[in-house]
């Protein structure tokens, strides 16, 4: 027990005084939670504690916040050209700055990435391995990891999820998202490892491959699944298909990410494979390792520790108050990123924002916006109206068709939106039926179909596309 008091100060002092943190400390810290589980059957609240953060107090919050952004841009300044160029030229002083001024700095984007890589590797960095983004939202950016990142990283999200008890070593998780994300599958994988539980990385491969995956007999099915939404719903369409059910399955947890996940798909996921929760998380590649996790009153609550949360109006960049859209703007905090960090990364992700008062959920003392609406260049502007992706498909998905993922694509013509889909979407319906419905919510919509559902350049892409083709069947 002395030991593990000492790992934890460890780790506590480097987190607060944004020193690196010894990966190998954290992975012991993961084996004493592990023991701790064996023998006491729940873990201890200290550490729990160091990983929920002093954030229910918001002027120790805003201490905090503080002291990790100038620590960040100090370190920017010095090692990476593309910022130290940025600050230069914007005046940024980083012993000066505060939450109330990061507005004053431009957002960094996605383009910028894919424009200029070399400029954001940090000075006498070693990078290790290199991650892409998937390119559903337009040319992939490569992201270059060093090897304290890939072993830091994983050991945090191991130690989190024993405590929340979101893995244990009696798991197997099964892996459907694309080989191309290199560091969340290393992360899963890495995380399985470490607590001992087993791991099954398939990937984006046909969805009937994966369903007898997931009805493998035994102690080797798997428990947690970890996937897109499209992917999920692929996965969804093969079970009913199978005539299979929950009885036919050990899920206990589905991770989805990545896309608009609906309430008439995760309902379908319920039904059909019976976990205790399917769970509407947020990550990005560009921002790891901060992410996000949805609350049992649907809030999204982002991961305070490891990096500065801004919501922002995604057309003059200003603050935006309760109740208004916005775009999330993350900059990770030194030391979680070392090789290729960014700063105010614009992930173009909308969310409206939350009173922080007004909250009353099992998370209510860290920040919270809604979940994921949508990209900022896929809102629809209709006048003063603002349509976000989530609206539609919400609405689309919920059709007695059951149009399990919804493929679909969304214009503004003629004042009006424009719904192109193919029209095996509608089912049996027609599709005044459909501009029936999305009239219910509001959304005054024309509807028109399309032939080819998966590559008309009208119909938006899903990442249960990015399909990694096997042998499987095929004799």
């Amino acid at each position: 027990m002395f030991q593990t008091g000492v790992r934890q100060m460890r780790m506590a002092m480097s987190m607060v005084w944004g020193r690196p943190i010894s990966p190998r400390n954290v992975e012991r810290l993961v084996e004493d939670a592990l023991e701790t589980l064996a023998t006491f059957g729940a873990p201890g609240d200290d550490v729990q504690q160091l990983l929920e953060g002093p954030f229910s107090d918001p002027k120790v919050r805003e201490d905090f916040q503080t002291r990790g952004l100038r620590r960040t841009a100090r370190r920017l300044a010095k090692v990476s050209p593309y910022y130290r160029r940025l600050f230069d030229d914007n005046g940024i002083e980083p012993d000066r700055l505060t939450p109330e001024r990061m507005s004053s700095i431009p957002a960094t984007l996605k383009r910028d990435l894919v424009a200029s890589p070399s400029d954001f590797l940090a000075d006498g960095s070693k990078p290790y391995v290199s991650t892409r983004t998937t390119g559903t939202t337009g040319r992939p950016a490569e992201i270059w990891l060093s090897r304290y990142e890939i072993e830091l990283w994983p050991a945090m999200a191991a130690l989190s999820g024993l405590l929340r008890n979101e893995i244990s070593p009696d798991d197997v998780m099964q892996v459907n998202i694309s080989s191309r994300a290199t560091a969340a599958v290393q992360q899963n994988l890495t995380v399985c490892r470490l607590v001992g539980a087993r791991s099954r990385m398939l990937g984006v491969v046909p969805a009937e491959e994966s369903l007898d995956s997931l009805l493998g007999g035994g102690d080797t099915a798997p428990t947690l699944l970890t996937t897109y939404p499209s992917y999920l719903a692929e996965l969804v369409a093969a079970a009913r298909r199978r005539g299979v059910g929950p009885a036919d399955f050990r899920l206990r947890r589905i991770d989805c990410g990545g896309e608009v996940l609906s309430s008439a798909l995760s309902g379908a996921a319920y039904e059909t494979f019976g976990p205790r929760l399917v769970n509407d998380t947020f990550g990005m590649t560009e921002i790891l390792p901060v992410s996000g996790r949805v609350c049992d009153q649907g809030h999204l609550h982002h991961d305070l520790n490891m990096g500065f949360v801004e919501v922002v109006d995604f057309q003059t960049g200003a603050p935006v108050g309760p109740g208004a859209l916005g775009t999330v703007v993350i900059t990770p905090y030194y030391p979680y990123r070392e090789c290729m960090p960014v700063f105010r990364y614009d992930t173009r992700d909308i969310v409206r924002r939350l009173p922080d008062d007004a909250l009353t959920c099992e998370l209510a003392g860290v920040p919270a916006t809604s979940r994921i609406l949508g990209k900022a260049d896929h809102l629809l502007r209709l006048g003063d109206e603002v349509v976000t992706l989530r609206d539609l498909v919400e609405v689309v998905e919920d059709l007695p068709s059951q149009p399990w993922p919804a493929r679909f694509g969304a214009t503004v013509g003629d004042d009006r939106i424009q719904l192109h889909m193919p029209g095996d979407v509608l089912g049996g319906a027609s599709a005044s039926d459909l501009r029936r419905r999305l009239a219910e919510r509001g959304l005054d919509v024309d509807v028109s179909t399309v032939l080819d559902g998966r590559s008309g350049a009208q119909i938006r892409p899903l990442r249960a596309d990015l399909l990694e083709t096997t042998f499987v069947g095929r004799n």
